[in-house]
């Protein structure tokens, strides 16, 4: 296992909340992790048919005979549990008694805010960061990292990332989608998610996204709510506050992880990233999401937004932290040039009190201080963000 940032969080906050929720994508980690941080508890999965019956028909006989210290995977498979939960937790508040795991985020979000609201506390896991592979020793390029993505199972076995992110795919769209929603073309459903993959790093326009893939804009906005809830794509919406009416305010698609974003692309080796009309979307994506596995392995709340006006002038992230802003321009290129930083000084101009600190993410290997602006390996974001104490 490769260690996870996220463990000592976890470890502190389960002595202080009777129950710690993580949630995050399939594959991302969470059942390793929780059971490396508590190895003594008991262990359900509620994947297992006979558990879930067991847990669904008879809960209190189920949480009986795991009185102290118990896993639960995939809680959104019963959510009545949750009741019965809250009632033992308001018998004994004693800390870190459930530890309970989920990877759709918005039945587990229902079934927490229904139920378990002030007796549990939620953390994020995503699948590997670039912080994490480094401290673990391991060293990729950039375009094999576009291509292999953060699954931890693809490096703790050494397996083919193009195989298992087509296994993992398929398993997606028969399981969790199935469990989801009933969608009887299930072909018609992947090439949405083909389509999707297409527009990584772009303005979502539903309206193209349904046309192109034949469906209503209602079927493609139920479509897209599908892969949000079950930690495929996200959307990162532009900066709220209004310093021009002149502002886009529609939000970017992105893929949780870039691997996946890549197979569905149909990349199978480095040169196809490399020679990718799309490899600078990847990029982006890439970075986007290491500043959001940042905030989420210290236990954070995302912070993340974009900036763009109607004029095409554009800041790739934007990092707000109360009162303070920090724009930050991304670039797949491996050498830097002026027109890098146009972005970022027409933000600072624009923007009704002058950002804290700027920076550009590039694919070089060096760092750099230009006048305003840090530069920043992609490898580098988590240096970056504590460098802005985020």
């Amino acid at each position: 296992m490769i260690p996870r940032i996220l463990q000592p969080i976890l470890k502190k906050l389960a002595g202080q909340y009777p129950v710690v929720t993580v949630t995050g994508p399939r594959q991302s980690g969470k059942t390793t992790l929780c059971r490396a941080v508590f190895p003594d508890y008991a262990y359900v999965n509620l994947e297992m048919p006979d558990l879930r019956e067991f847990a669904r028909t008879d809960p209190r006989g189920f949480l009986a005979s795991h009185p102290k210290g118990l896993i639960l995977d995939e809680v959104q498979r019963v959510p009545e549990l949750s009741s019965y939960l809250q009632a033992l937790v308001d018998q004994s508040r004693e800390p870190g008694r459930f530890i309970l795991t989920g990877s759709q985020q918005f039945e587990v979000m229902s079934t927490i805010t229904q139920s378990l609201a002030g007796r549990t506390t939620l953390l994020k896991l995503l699948p590997l960061s670039m912080e994490e592979l480094a401290q673990a020793k391991i060293e990729t390029g950039i375009d094999q990292t576009l291509l292999t993505g953060f699954y931890p199972r693809i490096y703790d076995a050494g397996l083919d990332p193009t195989r298992t992110l087509g296994d993992y795919m398929e398993t997606y769209v028969e399981r969790d989608i199935r469990q989801l929603m009933a969608i009887k073309d299930l072909a018609l459903f992947e090439k949405f998610v083909r389509l999707c993959a297409g527009r990584v790093g772009q303005l979502l326009n539903l309206q193209s996204l349904g046309n192109d893939t034949g469906v209503s804009h209602t079927t493609a906005r139920s479509w897209l709510t599908l892969l949000e809830a079950s930690y495929v794509v996200f959307l990162l919406q532009p900066w709220h506050v209004n310093i021009s009416k002149r502002q886009v305010k529609t939000p970017k698609l992105y893929f949780y992880d870039v691997g996946l974003a890549s197979y569905l692309l149909g990349a199978e080796n480095e040169l196809h990233i490399n020679r990718h009309p799309l490899k600078g979307n990847l990029f982006e994506n890439m970075v986007v999401v290491e500043a959001l596995k940042y905030r989420f392995n210290r236990g954070k709340r995302s912070n993340l937004y974009f900036w763009r006006d109607v004029r095409g002038n554009e800041v790739d992230l934007l990092l707000a932290a109360g009162p303070d802003l920090f724009p930050v321009e991304i670039k797949a290129g491996a050498t830097i040039s002026g027109d890098y930083f146009k972005g970022l000084q027409t933000f600072a101009a624009k923007a009704p009190t002058p950002p804290t600190a700027s920076a550009l993410v590039y694919a070089g290997e060096e760092n750099q201080r230009r006048s305003k602006v840090s530069v920043w390996p992609a490898q580098e974001v988590a240096a970056m963000m504590r460098s802005f104490k985020l």
